[in-house]
């Protein structure tokens, strides 16, 4: 029987990783638990690695490589998936992203990735690297730009976003790049293709005000929180942790406004940069 191929990293790299994985794994006879007791992980970790929703380390490579018998194969995948294009405290959270079912994201500063346009997301980079020549600049925003056309299919997935009012009243590369960036998620929420709400100032204490977070969910795996902050974040996926995290977003969703009203709210709020009429 022929033994696995080696993959484009470029392309679902988790997702295919996994299918080869589960391949090789019952074609050798064990189940999820019996390749994870060696490893000293569980059989759902196991199970994780061939839904794709987590990211296969070299350690574990190696080992499944003796394990399983397959030549290197694992090992020399998994070191072509470490040069990804995205940081290393976000790699692996963006590739879970690209399969994710449903996403549920607050962030309190700053209109979130997937929603950004070009002009907006060139003002963070700059903000981020103010020395860093323009090519590189362009390359970051390229990559960035890519990851919204996650938004490109017409249901899948569902993105929930609660964004702090914070995030629309700083005016991050100037009222032009603001109104553009503020009409583009109001155009989303419109069309449907996101749900919206923004978390007022008027709300005073809530529970986000600890950072950002993002809940993921899967159709084969378990769900996924992802927390962040400067030049650090990790993927959680115990499920207490989970669970509470997910409690967290259900607060600040009962805490922010009705998705209609956080559209009204938007669409003044982009009115008055357009118009320079915003709130100093």
């Amino acid at each position: 029987m022929p033994g696995p191929k080696d993959l484009d990293p470029s392309s679902s790299p988790r997702a295919m990783i996994g299918a080869e994985l589960r391949y090789a794994r019952e074609n050798a006879g064990l189940s999820q638990a019996e390749l994870g007791e060696p490893l000293f992980v569980s059989g759902s970790f196991i199970g994780q690695l061939e839904a794709g929703t987590r990211r296969l380390h070299l350690e574990y490579a190696v080992q499944i490589d003796e394990i399983l018998a397959t030549k290197g194969f694992f090992e020399r995948n998994c070191r072509a998936l470490a040069r990804s294009k995205y940081p290393d405290n976000f790699a692996e959270a963006a590739e879970a992203e690209v399969i994710a079912t449903s996403i549920r994201h607050y962030i309190p500063l700053l209109i979130p990735g997937l929603l950004q346009t070009p002009a907006y997301a060139e003002a963070l980079f700059r903000s981020y690297r103010p020395t860093v020549p323009d090519a590189q600049i362009e390359e970051l925003v390229a990559t960035r730009m890519e990851r919204t056309r996650l938004l490109d299919d017409p249901t899948t997935p569902l993105l929930w976003v609660v964004l702090d009012e914070a995030a629309i009243r700083r005016p991050i590369g100037g009222p032009a790049a603001m109104a553009e960036a503020l009409r583009h998620t109001a155009d989303l929420a419109r069309r449907s293709r996101i749900i919206m709400q923004v978390l007022p100032f008027d709300a005073g204490a809530h529970a986000g005000l600890g950072g950002s977070l993002k809940l993921m969910e899967f159709d084969d795996a378990p769900p996924l929180c992802f927390v962040e902050g400067i030049d650090m974040g990790k993927l959680e996926d115990d499920p207490a942790a989970v669970a509470r995290h997910s409690l967290t977003f259900s607060l600040l969703q009962a805490t922010a406004l009705a998705p209609q009203a956080s559209l009204a709210l938007l669409e003044t709020v982009a009115h008055d940069y357009e118009h320079g009429e915003q709130r100093p």
